[in-house]
C-alpha cells in the first residue's frame, strides 16, 4: 500500500489525529510495516506541555488515532467494513494509555500499533510512541463496531 491508511480508508475524515480533511489537524499517515502498523509523527511547536516536553493529551490523541488505523487496516482486511450510514467501522470504547518517560517535542516519533484481538464486535490493539529506543507512552485500545442508530 502506497498511500497511508488515512488516504485509503478515510480520506474524507476531519478528525484532529487522523482526518486527512482537517488540515489544522495531526495529519497522521499510517502504514503497514510487517503484522504491525507505523508511521512516524513530528511535534509542532504549539503541542508543548509547557515544560518542553509533548503533551499528554496530544500523546492520548496520537495512540487513539494511530490504533484506528491499525483497527480499520484489519477490519477491511478481514471484510468488516463500515456498515452503510457510517463512516468508520469500529469507533474507541476505551483508551488505557501509560506515559513512561518524558516525550521529545522537538524529534521525530515513531508510532507502532498491533490488533491483539479481533472479532466482528469489537477489536483491541497496542499502540506505543517510541523515541530513541524506548517506548514513551503506550496503550491499550478498545474499539466497537460501529452500528448506525
Amino acid at each position: 500500500m502506497d498511500t497511508s491508511h488515512q488516504q485509503t480508508y478515510f480520506p474524507d475524515l476531519p478528525c484532529f489525529g487522523c482526518g486527512p480533511a482537517n488540515a489544522l489537524g495531526l495529519q497522521l499517515q499510517s502504514f503497514v510495516d510487517g503484522d504491525r502498523v507505523t508511521a512516524s509523527f513530528t511535534p509542532r511547536p504549539e503541542h508543548d506541555n509547557g515544560l518542553g516536553f509533548l503533551n499528554g493529551g496530544i500523546i492520548a490523541t496520537v495512540l487513539d488515532c494511530h490504533s484506528a488505523a491499525a483497527v480499520t487496516h484489519a477490519a477491511h482486511e478481514r471484510g468488516w467494513p463500515a456498515d452503510p450510514g457510517v463512516p468508520l467501522p469500529y469507533v474507541t470504547a476505551g483508551l488505557d494509555v501509560r506515559y513512561r518517560r518524558p516525550t521529545p517535542l522537538r524529534a521525530t516519533l515513531t508510532l507502532v500499533a498491533e490488533v491483539r484481538e479481533a472479532s466482528r464486535d469489537e477489536i483491541t490493539a497496542h499502540v506505543r510512541i517510541e523515541h530513541d529506543g524506548k517506548v514513551r507512552a503506550e496503550a491499550d485500545a478498545l474499539w466497537k463496531r460501529w452500528r448506525a442508530r
